[in-house]
């Protein structure tokens, strides 16, 4: 059977300039449109965090308007709902890439407290990038990139095509100026080629074994280009 191990941040919060928290987690559309595009497809998810706890969901991300819709809501949560792998993730320091056929990253803003500099998921990260096997990563989930550098020097993503979270988008939402850092400048200092489409709109990037996308629409689309991959 294809596993596809899917890592999620393990926080609550984004720590903001200002030291405020706040709420925050993973969203539930990154989660919940790749979750059931893979296992509609017969392919089973096994859910990693940081230490193995039960992650949290942006709440705000269930409201209609963030949702697409009343009804858009109503099936993200009944997703959550019925995933008991949410409720069961593995630790993310024993999670064995060789395990997994695909490794997916759903966003939120928790991978910017986290994800970023976790050096289990800097490990896993390049270890699938050398691997040749499918890496999708979405919308603010690609700070997590920035966890794979060696001693602070170059990191192996380097040079690849990237698409993800926009400046725009952040500023969209009034969070950018309150933020301690945005995902499209430390990727771009990172060195990867920076890529965007318009705000909102689905947006992937593909280059070779890495698939980004650039906000919550773009998950289920980023889905079904790792499906035709496995």
């Amino acid at each position: 059977m294809t596993k596809i191990l899917f890592v999620l941040t393990g926080t609550s919060y984004w720590t903001l300039t200002d030291g405020t928290r706040h709420p925050t987690g993973y969203w539930a559309e990154e989660f919940a449109a790749p979750y059931r595009a893979l296992t509609g497809a017969g392919h089973r998810v096994v859910v990693a965090t940081p230490g193995g706890v039960v992650p949290y969901v942006d709440v705000m991300s269930l409201r209609p308007a963030m949702a697409g819709g009343a009804q858009a809501a109503l099936e993200q949560e009944a997703t959550l709902r019925a995933a008991d792998e949410l409720r069961r993730p593995i630790a993310l320091a024993g999670a064995r890439l060789e395990d997994y056929d695909a490794v997916y990253y759903p966003g939120g803003h928790g991978p910017m407290e986290d994800l970023w500099r976790d050096a289990d998921s800097g490990r896993l990260l390049v270890a699938a990038l050398a691997s040749g096997r499918p890496l999708a990563i979405v919308c603010h989930a690609p700070a997590a990139m920035l966890a794979t550098r060696h001693d602070g020097g170059e990191s192996p993503f380097a040079g690849y095509r990237v698409t993800a979270y926009t400046n725009d988008e952040e500023e969209a939402v009034g969070l950018a100026a309150r933020a301690p850092w945005l995902v499209e400048n430390a990727l771009v200092e990172l060195g990867v080629k920076f890529s965007r489409g318009e705000a909102w709109a689905p947006y992937t990037v593909v280059d070779r074994n890495l698939y980004t996308g650039q906000n919550p629409a773009s998950a289920a689309p980023l889905a079904e280009q790792l499906l035709k991959a496995l």
